[in-house]
């Protein structure tokens, strides 16, 4: 790297006078600050807030971390640390607790709440905006915020969070946007700096640890592009092509796969000669399908002796990620030591202490410490969520060495590894098998690398039958991830909006939404696209103009008979009154053609090219017009359907001089956030669960979060709890439809039916039943039962809060019977 100039250094002294806080800040710092982390940090010392899209594991949060510094250096003032995952809120909860002491910094993801009052306070988004519509006494002294991970915004469930945060928040707070590298940063930032005043946007697609792309082909390692050609042409290494044409050389006789195993610098794959294994008969690739996939004991011992652990498997399905870690012990396979399986043994003992002894056996506990010990582990949403922690730990830790993960690892979680392996490129997305995209691709591949650590990261693909080496050399260059807002308006936004502005402030508020801001960019294009379409439709009129007539409206009769003798063509099952029909309407326009003066004209045939590009044009440009009257404004327009529901429900008046404000039903409804608000409020109006006792209580609730796989046919009669629970779900049922029908009046979307698939199994654990017995009867995993049990704990915390007497002490008792055991376990 040459040395920077007297110039340059000038001008870097310069800067770190001008920034003494970043100065100060970048040296207690282990790694040399890149260039984007100094701008922003910069950028928050002059009072401005930032956007930063950067790749995965380049070091954003360390602008996150600056701000948290800067509100450390003035008595009284506060920072949040907001992020979309209370996974994420816990790991950096104890991050911050490292840097700052257990005193100065506090944790609320909804079901915890640890040293709410402090001065650092870690939660999830969804907090933040709940703690805006009340006007927390929290947010007193609050100087920044952090977004962690904010490209969620685009999230179609609870993206409009994020917005309705950066909309709320009060304008002297600065803002800072942490996001994964998107192709419409810019635009992005544009709009922050619309709504939040000065922002500088900064971008990054610079790497810290380089990344070498390969396919795993039998046993061979073979990079995914030829370094040779220069990394600027990517030009996909020409071995790869041949072996997927089944011509050329035999594979294992190239000169440079030998270097490939030798691993000369820990953590690399050189890029010198390839050759045969000692003593291995070169085999032919005479035809691609003949190459055998290494199974996953074979792929771990090759990374294991080329150097690349720990790595992280990518298989999309969770059924794949615990057959893996059975493939690796059953193949009795060992990569740990003793003193790290020691370590290991320890470190997990300690942090499930607290589980019960009977619950141990059922959670599969011993058999899961063993592949611990034998270095390996899965990941996923269905394992506990304890064991989940104590994985990501023995990770960083360098315990563990293969992880078989399910995508979510890839969402932020900080678990960077030196190889990840791409067993397929295409995954279930619910309905069908789909390829994966360039965005996935790039945040799934973003884990390769540790920086400090690794000289270079490594993303490995398995050779498949069929694989493409082009598409893929396509996925990984391409950078194509859009953020494009999933925003709309819901009753609890518009109740609150209205009790706090009045409706006319409200809908200008929400035009000031990303989504809008958007759909306005859209209209920009969508106009101008229609301005160039005019001016071209003036020049075809003016082409196809006759001195016979008006061409225009000859044009127009040739067309409707043109259309409508395909009709007739294409329709031969019509009635016979409907061919007579049209028969008469054919031979009318026959008549008006001919006697039209243009249809005389000696060039008539040229003018008619001219206007068949008018109408063609024309169509299209009328297409146009009606999309930008369907942008403009739609936002807003949602906001006044979803207000008409409301008054028609009386949670709002309009007074005699328009003025929009709540009942009480209304002011009750501020406080019930969720995809059901409007079913709950209205539940809780009507009584519908006044006669319940708390097991049942636990069972609705469940009832109203609980989303059913797809292939779930529910529980039926037999399945469902007895007693007082089944009249009350019955009516609820019956009111959702109301609803559903109410709004799809008004042209809302409705919401999905209720799912009562785990209604009886919430029942049975809220009344105190075995776990073993209850996981039994919810036909899933305990990770995924303890996700639902806390979502059911969220809505039975709201119903506690904002329900009459009675049934807020029901929801109190059915939420102390949820959360218990594996369900109130957590490690932080």
């Amino acid at each position: 790297m040459s040395q920077p100039s007297p110039a340059e250094r000038f001008a870097r002294a310069s800067q770190r006078a001008q920034h003494p806080l970043t100065t100060e800040f970048a040296a207690m710092q282990r790694f040399e600050l890149d260039d984007f982390q100094i701008a922003g940090c910069q950028a928050l010392e002059e009072g401005r807030s930032v956007l930063v899209a950067a790749p995965t594991g380049a070091g954003k949060t360390i602008v996150g971390e600056f701000a948290v510094h800067l509100a450390m250096q003035e008595p009284g003032e506060k920072a949040f640390y907001t992020t979309p995952m209370k996974a994420l809120s816990n790991q950096k909860f104890r991050e911050l607790v490292d840097v700052y002491g257990p005193d100065e910094v506090g944790l609320l993801t909804g079901d915890t709440n640890i040293n709410g009052s402090a001065r650092i306070v870690v939660m999830t988004t969804e907090v933040l905006r709940n703690m805006l519509y009340a006007d927390s006494s929290a947010l007193r002294g609050l100087r920044y915020v952090v977004m962690d991970e904010v490209h969620y915004l685009a999230d179609r469930f609870r993206g409009a969070v994020w917005e309705e945060v950066i909309i709320h928040l009060p304008p002297s707070v600065r803002l800072v946007s942490l996001s994964a590298t998107v192709s419409n940063a810019e635009e992005f930032g544009d709009w922050l700096d619309t709504v939040r005043g000065d922002t500088q946007v900064i971008v990054s697609e610079v790497r810290p640890v380089p990344l070498e792309q390969h396919v795993l082909v039998r046993g061979d390692l073979l990079p995914l592009f030829d370094d040779r050609a220069g990394v600027a042409t990517a030009q996909v290494n020409q071995e790869l092509l041949r072996i997927r044409s089944g011509s050329g050389a035999t594979y294992e006789n190239n000169r440079r796969s030998q270097a490939y195993r030798s691993g000369r610098q820990a953590g690399t794959i050189p890029q010198g000669r390839r050759g045969p294994r000692p003593g291995q008969r070169p085999v032919r690739s005479a035809n691609f399908q003949r190459f055998e996939r290494l199974d996953r004991p074979q792929v771990v011992d090759l990374l294991a002796r080329s150097n690349l652990l720990p790595a992280i498997f990518f298989i999309f399905s969770r059924a794949g990620c615990d057959g893996a870690v059975q493939q690796v012990r059953r193949a009795n396979l060992r990569l740990t030591t003793a003193e790290e399986r020691q370590e290991i043994r320890e470190i997990v003992e300690e942090r499930t202490r607290t589980l019960r002894e009977e619950d141990l056996a059922v959670l599969g506990f011993w058999e899961w410490r063993d592949n611990l010990e034998r270095g390996v582990a899965a990941h996923h949403a269905g394992l506990l969520p304890a064991f989940k922690e104590v994985v990501e730990e023995l990770f960083q830790r360098k315990l563990v060495k293969a992880v078989f993960a399910t995508e979510t690892l890839a969402l932020g979680i900080n678990m960077p590894a030196r190889t990840v392996v791409l067993e397929k490129l295409e995954k279930f997305n619910g309905e069908a098998r789909v390829a994966i995209t360039s965005g996935e691709y790039t945040q799934l591949t973003g884990r390769a690398g540790r920086r400090g650590i690794d000289v270079e990261g490594h993303a490995v693909i398995q050779w498949t039958e069929g694989l493409d080496p082009q598409s893929v050399a396509a996925l990984a260059s391409r950078r194509t991830y859009p953020l494009n807002s999933s925003f709309r308006p819901t009753y609890n936004m518009a109740v609150n909006l209205i009790d706090q502005f009045g409706r006319s402030r409200a809908r200008e508020i929400l035009e000031s939404s990303f989504a809008q801001f958007q759909a306005d960019r859209a209209v920009v294009g969508l106009a101008r696209q229609v301005r160039e379409a005019e001016e071209s439709l003036a020049g075809y009129e003016q082409a196809m103009t006759c001195d016979r007539g008006d061409f225009r409206e000859y044009s127009a009769i040739r067309r409707e008979l043109s259309d409508l003798e395909k009709l007739n063509r294409r329709d031969a099952t019509a009635s016979r009154v409907t061919r007579e029909k049209r028969q008469r309407e054919l031979q009318s326009l026959r008549k008006r053609m001919q006697r039209h003066p243009a249809h005389s004209c000696p060039d008539r045939e040229n003018h008619a090219r001219w206007a068949e590009r008018y109408w063609k044009l024309k169509r299209s440009t009328d297409k146009l017009r009606s999309q930008i009257r369907s942008r403009t404004g739609t936002v807003a327009r949602t906001f006044d359907r979803v207000v008409d529901v409301l008054t028609e429900l009386q949670y709002v008046v309009v007074d005699d001089d328009g003025t929009t404000r709540l009942t009480p039903a209304g002011r009750t409804m501020r406080r019930i956030y969720g995809q059901r608000d409007l079913l709950v409020a209205e539940s809780l109006r009507r009584g519908l669960w006044s006669g319940l006792d708390a097991p049942a209580m636990a069972a609705i609730a469940c009832s109203l979060v609980y989303e059913p796989r797809r292939d779930d046919a529910g529980p039926g009669e037999h399945g469902l709890p007895r007693g007082v629970f089944r009249p009350a779900l019955d009516a609820t049922q019956t009111l959702w439809q109301e609803l559903d029908d109410l709004e799809r009046e008004h042209r809302l979307p409705g919401t999905e039916p209720i799912a009562a698939g785990l209604a009886g199994a919430m029942h049975q654990w809220a009344r105190g039943g075995p776990l073993d017995q209850v996981l039994v009867d919810a036909d899933m995993a305990a990770g995924d039962f303890v996700r639902w049990a806390k979502q059911t704990i969220d809505l039975l915390d709201q119903l506690s809060l904002v329900a009459d007497g009675p049934v807020a002490t029901v929801a109190r008792r059915a939420l102390d019977g949820v959360r218990r055991g594996i369900v109130a376990y957590s490690t932080v």
